[in-house]
């Protein structure tokens, strides 16, 4: 009868494991490797997001088109990008995707890096600049150009995975390579090609590269109160990141293949996580602008210019501040 009774128990015990790790809301991520989304990581690790019933998964994707293909199948809820990369081809109005918050702005992470051979971005006309597709740092270099009277037209462009970019700088038949962190880093630590450095940065050009957290539209209509929790977790980890530098590097360098030292100094010299309070200036009071609005439009310009986007987006129909207005503040 005991041994009955503890089976039974054990059964039980069983079930309501189960039962409540059904319950749990499912949010599936796909996003570049990029440190800026590390308060996922964080917010995981902290426990936020089993405290709030939430069944968060995380994977590394570089490639927007496979992201954009996997949100369009329900494969993911949710990914993060660049205002910029979100707008890129082949987004329309009615590809699924919204943005409801913000994670980071680029300080330095994103750039272009060259050597000697090139004194200024006029020096690029004609040469092999090298790329991924709709990058932050396309778009930093598109601004220089414009400034020197050029455009992306004047150079030649190669297709690359900005992971490449240290075998790609190898290579002197290129000219410089638009890139990010942690990848520029590396491939300016290990090149041996006489005065290698950055030629752009987005330390320059503050407020245009900012990171954003976007749902799939159905997903947020039916379920917007996990989103509102989910933003929680994300703008506390925020806060403890800010709070614990040194606890913070030792715990996201395990899920992004670096020591604490390269975590503390991509971080500190390249990008600035946005706390809620940060986010919410971004993002506006219900039913009026914020300051990523203006944003939205202007990179919107320099995309539909240098041929990254096809389609004129409306910053209102993309943003959707009404969930990020609901985390309560600490």
């Amino acid at each position: 009868m005991k041994s009955s009774r503890a089976f039974a128990l054990s059964v039980a015990l069983v079930l309501a494991g189960a039962q409540s790790a059904f319950s749990a809301d499912q949010i599936r991520i796909l996003a570049p490797t990029w440190l800026g989304f590390a308060p996922v990581h964080i917010a995981s690790d902290l426990g936020c997001f089993a405290k709030k019933d939430l069944d968060v998964s995380i994977k590394f994707e570089d490639d927007l088109t496979n992201v954009m293909a996997a949100m369009a199948r329900g494969d993911i809820e949710l990914q993060m990008r660049s205002v910029g990369e979100y707008q890129g081809r082949p987004r329309d109005a009615s590809t699924p995707g919204i943005i409801i918050g913000t994670i980071d702005e680029s300080v330095g992470g994103d750039g272009v890096i060259t050597d000697d051979n090139i004194k200024s971005v006029a020096d690029l006309k004609g040469k092999v600049v090298a790329a991924e597709p709709n990058i932050p740092a396309r778009l930093l270099l598109q601004m220089e150009l414009k400034q020197a009277g050029l455009s992306l037209k004047d150079l030649q462009i190669k297709d690359i995975a900005s992971a490449d970019t240290g075998a790609v700088f190898v290579d002197p038949s290129i000219a410089a390579i638009a890139t990010y962190e942690p990848f520029m880093s590396q491939a300016l630590k290990a090149s041996t090609r006489p005065g290698a450095r950055m030629l752009i940065s987005s330390k320059d050009h503050r407020g245009i590269i900012i990171d954003a957290i976007i749902v799939r539209n159905d997903d947020l209509k039916a379920n917007p109160d996990k989103y509102a929790r989910f933003l929680g977790c994300i703008y506390e980890a925020v806060d403890f990141i800010k709070a614990e530098p040194d606890k913070f590097a030792e715990m996201a360098s395990k899920h992004f293949g670096l020591t604490p030292d390269e975590v503390k100094g991509i971080v500190n010299g390249s990008l600035s996580y946005t706390t809620l309070s940060e986010s919410l200036a971004y993002m506006g009071k219900p039913g009026e602008k914020g300051t990523l609005h203006d944003i939205f439009d202007t990179v919107m310009q320099l995309n539909l210019e240098n041929g990254a986007a096809d389609n004129k987006l409306i910053a209102a129909d993309q943003i959707d501040n009404s969930v990020i207005n609901k985390v309560p503040a600490k």
